[in-house]
């Protein structure tokens, strides 16, 4: 029987993080969770920040009782959301807590780049999808105000391989979260110096990029003495961007095709939580008019590949939602509001669920119900109707982007592989199976922490390429399929949210 070997990866959400031990004794793969905590934004003054002091020692209990629980550790990575960073000064110096990508210091930050570098060409060197939050336009910012941070900085490292650095004193970018930034270019696989150059970016913080497998070195001696941890531990970057880990481990087996002319993929991916992250994956960026008009973007992903997809505001809406109840003193949870909306009337008010009065924390049920009043529609004051209009116009905006995808690569999407926290959400996959047409295959639920543990054992040779890996995740983990049912109300309802999305 083949050695077993164990790896920790340690996955940083937006609302959660967790430490999940797996166990993979060539074949298959068994996971523990050995520790989870929550995350969110703290602000001081009039920032709003991540808390990183908490979250790496949370790391660290991870990684205390993963060390502890019997068998060597033959790996830690980390993988986290995209687009924020921290700063590194002389003398390993952190410079500050890393800013919540929802913070309010990039409003005006796109027109503010536009007036420098023109958005096509921007989009033409990244082929990345313009967001206000994306790291160049924070970058922007803090050059704008002066920022004597920015000044001090020697090194910006992103969060994951901020986090890596804490382990192992390694300063290193690795190439999925830095393709997030929009100052890489997927082309030439470098930093752009001309988009450093003419929006006042300093080029010299940029890190070294290295790809998804590299072995970054050792824990440090001295948090391996703090955490009472006797063996050498070994710190292999995954995907760290955490929607590249998940598109990794989707089980699925891509059509046969030759190198010299390879077939546009059959299948999509639809990484769901609190981010839906709805794309393909393709051998070369895709950088045309129709990716630049419809925002689409392209990123990093495993093997060189690049993942064309599109960002949708996702699961954000009903969480946000959730809280604005929780404070008025209304608890639910999200398995009682999912019931409540099965129950709901259907279609009774559609929304894009990217617009742009969306993206901040707040009373998010009064800014659904404003965007329904701009849009002459009514929105119902129930909870589940609420939620029910927010999970409709996700499954409906999943159709329009995979339309478009068809419709720019040439290709018919057949199946949909949901991964991620959202495939536990039943009523959100029939509703995206009825309103794609399309059957849907949801699991794995914890597909971003089996990617980073499977490219963990690909980057010590314990596996020989993506194909093998995603035959691991077949044989060791579930799949669920939901077949669509009444497909004709939901083409009727996509010709009413096809006006409500900008063209």
């Amino acid at each position: 029987m083949s050695k077993t070997s164990n790896y920790l990866a340690l996955d940083l959400g937006a609302e959660s993080g967790r430490g999940l031990l797996g166990r993979f004794d060539g074949e298959r793969l068994e996971l523990e969770e050995v520790h989870r905590f929550p995350n969110g934004p703290v602000r001081m003054l009039d920032t709003l920040y991540w808390d990183l002091p908490r979250l790496f020692e949370e790391m660290k209990i991870a990684l205390r009782k993963a060390a502890a629980g019997g068998g060597e550790l033959d790996g830690v990575g980390v993988d986290t959301w995209g687009v924020d960073f921290g700063l590194v000064g002389r003398g390993d110096t952190l410079l500050g807590n890393p800013v919540h990508y929802r913070d309010a210091r990039t409003d005006g930050m796109l027109d503010a780049a536009f007036e420098l570098v023109p958005r096509e060409r921007i989009y033409q060197i990244t082929g990345l999808q313009f967001l206000p939050f994306n790291t160049v336009y924070q970058l922007l910012a803090m050059a704008q105000a002066n920022s004597p941070l920015l000044e001090s900085a020697e090194t910006l490292l992103m969060m994951p391989d901020l986090f890596h650095w804490l382990l192992t004193g390694r300063r290193a970018g690795e190439r999925t979260d830095a393709s997030t930034t929009q100052l890489l270019d997927p082309n030439s696989g470098a930093w752009s110096d001309e988009l450093c150059r003419d929006l006042n970016i300093p080029r010299a913080i940029l890190p070294e990029l290295i790809e998804p497998g590299t072995d970054l070195g050792p824990i440090r001696q001295p948090l391996l003495d703090e955490l009472g941890i006797t063996r050498a531990i070994p710190v292999i970057a995954p995907a760290t961007h955490d929607t590249a880990s998940a598109v990794a481990a989707v089980p699925a087996r891509s059509r046969s095709s030759s190198s010299a002319s390879p077939s546009p993929p059959d299948w999509c991916y639809l990484s769901s939580g609190t981010w839906s992250l709805l794309g393909v994956e393709v051998t070369q960026p895709v950088i045309t008019g129709d990716t630049m008009r419809y925002n689409f973007t392209n990123e990093g992903g495993v093997a060189g590949t690049t993942r064309l997809l599109k960002n949708i505001m996702g699961l954000w809406l009903v969480q946000e939602s959730r809280r604005t109840w929780a404070r008025a003193g209304r608890e639910w949870s999200y398995e009682e509001l999912t019931a409540r909306a099965q129950v709901a009337p259907p279609f009774s008010a559609l929304v894009d669920p990217d617009d742009a009065s969306f993206l901040s924390p707040g009373d998010m049920p009064a800014r659904l119900g404003a965007y329904c009043a701009r849009t002459n529609q009514t929105l119902p004051s129930d909870e589940g109707a609420i939620v029910r209009c927010c999970l409709e116009s996700l499954a409906l905006k999943y159709r329009w982007a995979i339309e478009r995808l068809e419709a720019m690569l040439g290709t018919t999407i057949k199946t949909i592989h949901v991964v991620g926290g959202g495939s536990k959400n039943t009523l959100l996959c029939q509703f995206t199976a009825d309103a794609c047409a399309r059957p849907v295959h949801c699991g794995p639920i914890e597909a971003t922490a089996i990617g980073n543990i499977l490219m963990q054992a690909l980057g010590r040779g314990r596996l020989a390429s993506i194909a093998e890996l995603r035959e691991v995740v077949a044989r060791s983990f579930p799949v669920t399929v939901y077949e669509p049912r009444d497909t004709a109300a939901w083409t009727e309802a996509a010709a009413r949210f096809a006006p409500l999305v900008p063209r």
